[in-house]
This record gives C-alpha cells, sequence and structure tokens, in this order.
C-alpha cells in the first residue's frame, strides 16, 4: 500500500530536502502533503506549529523525581502506575500524591538475577493485562544475557510474584531493541521489537525482530493474525517504542528513523512498513502519516487521547501532539520544547492529564537537578 494523488502525509521539519520528488503537483501547507505519490515529497518541507492549533497547556507538574532511567509506565486499577528502571531492573509504583514504592517480592528479585542492562537494553516495556481485585497481571519486556524476552507475573500492591516467560528469543543488542508493550482493544498483548543492529531481520517473515507482534496473554500467536501460527502482526519495522489505539480503532505506532525520517504509522495486520528498504515515505511500502527529522523526534512512548496522538521525543526533546481527524491526521505541534530535555513516556492518566516520562538519566541527555521525573501535564 503506498499513498495515491490526493494522499496526505505530513512531513515536519524545516529547510529539509527531499530528493525524490518525480511527479504529481504538491500541494504543501504548514507541513501537510497532499496529492503525491510514493516517491513524491516536498522540496522544503516548512516547520511545525510551536503549538499545536487549538491546544494549551494549563498546567505542568512533577509528580516524583530522581528515578533513574525510567522507561515504561503503566497504570494500575487503583490510579497508580508501575514505572520500570531500565538500568536498575526494578519497578517502582508510583502514586498520584508523588508517593515512590519499591516494588519487592520474588519476581523483583527475578528481574535482578535475569536483566542484562546494557547500551538501550535492560527492563523496558510494562502493560497490565488484567486484575482481580488487588492483585495485577502484569507483562514485562526484558533484556535477558542471550535475548530480549516477555514476562508475565502477579503484582499485589508492591509485591510482584514469580514470574514465567512467555514469549522469547527477540534477537538483543545494544541497541534497536524496541521493548513496548500494550493491550489492543481485542484484549490480545502487542510487543515492539526492533531489528538489534540487524535490519534484514525487519524483512525476515520468520525472525521476531523489527516486527510489531500480536499474542495471548500467554505467548501464544493470536488468533486472527496474518499467518496462522505466527506471531507477527506487521513488518518492515526499526525500532518501534510506542503504540495506542483512536477511539475509532486505528491502531498508531511511532518509529526511530536512522539519519533520515522518524515516523508515525497506522497500523495494518500483514502490512510492510518498509525498513530497511525505505525511511519515511517509499516506495511500494505503507508509508506514515506524518514524519519528522531525526534531530525533531527521535519518539519513544506514544499516547492517543480523543483529540490526539501525543509522541515523547528524545533527541527531539518535546512532546509532539497530532491532532486526529475524520480522514487522518492534522497538523502536529510541538508542547514542552526545550523545556524538560529528553523524553521517554507518555500516557494518558485516569483523572485526564497526560504523566511524561522524561530520559535525561539514559547518558545521552544533560542531567537536571531532580531527574528524571514523571511530569503530569494538562492541557485544554
Amino acid at each position: 500500500m503506498v499513498p495515491e494523488c490526493g494522499a496526505r502525509v505530513l512531513v515536519i521539519g524545516w529547510g529539509m530536502a527531499l530528493r525524490r520528488v518525480t511527479g504529481c503537483a504538491l500541494v504543501v501547507a504548514l507541513g501537510a502533503l497532499a496529492g503525491c505519490t510514493a516517491q513524491d515529497s516536498p522540496e522544503t518541507a516548512p516547520a511545525a506549529a510551536s503549538q499545536p492549533p487549538s491546544v494549551e497547556v494549563t498546567d505542568v507538574d512533577d509528580v516524583v523525581g530522581d528515578l533513574d532511567v525510567p522507561w515504561g509506565l503503566a497504570f494500575l486499577p487503583d490510579g497508580d502506575a508501575v514505572v520500570t528502571l531500565r538500568n536498575e531492573a526494578a519497578l517502582v509504583v508510583v502514586g498520584p500524591d508523588g508517593s515512590a514504592t519499591d516494588v519487592t517480592g520474588p519476581g523483583a528479585d527475578e528481574l535482578t538475577d535475569l536483566v542484562v542492562p546494557g547500551g538501550e537494553g535492560g527492563l523496558l516495556g510494562v502493560t497490565v493485562l488484567g486484575a482481580d481485585g488487588t492483585t495485577v497481571d502484569l507483562a514485562l519486556y526484558a533484556t535477558a544475557a542471550d535475548d530480549n524476552r516477555v514476562l508475565r507475573g502477579t503484582l499485589d500492591g508492591s509485591v510482584l510474584g514469580d514470574l514465567r516467560p512467555i514469549l522469547t528469543g527477540i534477537e538483543k543488542a545494544g541497541n534497536h531493541n524496541g521493548g513496548r508493550l500494550a493491550v489492543g482493544p481485542d484484549g490480545f498483548l502487542y510487543v515492539t521489537t526492533g531489528d538489534a543492529g540487524d535490519p534484514p531481520s525487519a524483512q525476515d517473515p520468520d525472525s521476531l525482530n523489527g516486527k510489531i507482534l500480536r499474542i495471548t496473554p500467554d505467548g501464544e500467536p493470536a488468533p486472527g493474525n496474518p499467518d496462522d501460527g505466527s506471531p507477527v502482526w506487521s513488518l518492515g519495522h526499526r525500532n518501534v517504542q510506542g503504540l495506542g489505539w483512536a477511539p475509532d480503532g486505528r491502531m498508531f505506532a511511532s518509529e526511530f528513523g536512522q539519519n533520515t525520517w522518524d515516523e508515525l504509522n497506522v497500523i495494518e495486520p500483514g502490512a510492510n512498513y518498509g525498513w530497511p528498504e525505505v525511511e519515511g515515505i517509499g516506495d511500494g511500502f505503507v508509508s506514515p502519516v506524518a514524519q519528522w527529522p531525526t534531530t525533531d523526534a527521535s519518539p519513544s512512548g506514544l499516547a492517543v487521547t480523543d483529540e490526539g496522538v501525543y509522541l515523547a521525543g528524545l533527541r527531539g526533546e518535546r512532546l509532539w501532539r497530532v491532532p486526529l481527524t475524520d480522514d487522518g491526521v492534522g497538523t502536529p505541534g510541538a508542547l514542552l520544547e526545550g523545556e524538560r530535555g529528553r523524553l521517554r513516556a507518555v500516557e494518558p492518566a485516569p483523572d485526564g492529564s497526560l504523566w511524561v516520562v522524561t530520559g535525561n538519566t539514559d547518558g545521552r541527555g544533560d542531567v537536571r537537578d531532580g531527574d528524571d521525573r514523571i511530569l503530569r501535564l494538562v492541557v485544554d
């Protein structure tokens, strides 16, 4: 699937030249690319708005600080959140009141023994599979000695029970480990994996790497996957670290580019998003609905609300908001630009705010006093 003339792809950046313009007439207005083929792009793309249209940040405050390389965040049924610490291979339960409780128990001890942090690997994604009273069923994405794997265990208050692996054999590397977990509207577990420094693996249907996977809570390929018996939901990904669903069912994923374009994609089952053959808009593959120069984004976590998609930018040091429209997406704009440093994750909170996780202690940012933090962001 490639965009036809009349399709709309948003290209964000200033003065970024694309050398693929060969066909259709282009109409570019504040980053919107209309009337193109997959190989068409603007010679120069206008800058995104510094603030999203019709959206205003009304409040930003710190929920908690002094976290060491926080990575994933998932809200629990009681309104608290469980946060992964990548390098410490530890979990912290954070309350809206700013309380922070270290998770203990046999599962916490297992993580200490199992997880091998290094580079971009460690204890990464977390999501809630279900709950029964005070007991919450968690899935965790972890880098072990020989692979990346998905683990399952129960959290009761701040005590983590025994863990069991439900998916193993995802290749690991110093970078491109993927690691985001999310439960879809269909109740199945979605897992993002990176190419682990082996780009051709993204195009190999038999490899777990460079994919979005869809599995049952027990780790089996989910029924209805494109290839029966395979966990692969989509392929051709370099390093997806953000997942979310719009109210209309559209599945969004954010993806790190190499040196040219970061992407926001709408994910369809069985679709091929092109890596390593293309980065951004490309012939013969599904093109992103929005793309950014890598210096402006490097998107990690992603959150979807009723009105927009929010992407946490690492190198870009800003929170991008992409409005949702009836026929696609609107013009992206930036929040928190240059204010809080690198942003690792973003999640919608039960009270309607957004919780944003900073990422300045990961070895690539400028550490401020009190980093890393979880911010509570309110927008109107």
